[in-house]
């Protein structure tokens, strides 16, 4: 069976290689398209514990801003409510349930902010 999704995935000359658009990683366009984003412009925050052994976690999905700026929110978010936490996928996960206090910041930052969940 022939393998039809390959390409090149390395250069000598540039470096990685983007499957889809041929460019060195550095300048792949793809990637800032893809991280555009996406919704209603309401940030949704809500309080998780599935999957996590029973500890809250407060994740905020729906942000109307891009990867970096997501990205310092996130560090923004964690640093206001003393704990820790990651940004992936396109949310914002901080330790704890600081459902309100998120809230209050986002809105304090100008975002729609919702509760979501129960």
């Amino acid at each position: 069976m022939r393998n039809t999704g390959g390409g090149l995935v390395y250069s000598t000359e540039g470096g990685r290689m983007c499957p889809a658009c041929r460019r060195p990683v550095a300048q792949c366009t793809c990637r800032q398209a893809a991280s555009a984003p996406a919704g209603d412009g309401i940030a949704r925050v809500l309080r998780e514990t599935k999957g996590r052994g029973g500890k809250a976690v407060t994740v905020v999905r729906g942000v109307p801003v891009d990867a970096t700026a997501l990205l310092q929110l996130g560090q923004d978010l964690k640093a206001a409510c003393g704990s820790g936490g990651t940004v992936k996928d396109g949310s914002i996960e901080v330790q704890g349930d600081h459902v309100d206090k998120v809230m209050a910041l986002l809105q304090q930052r100008g975002f729609k902010a919702r509760r979501a969940g129960g």
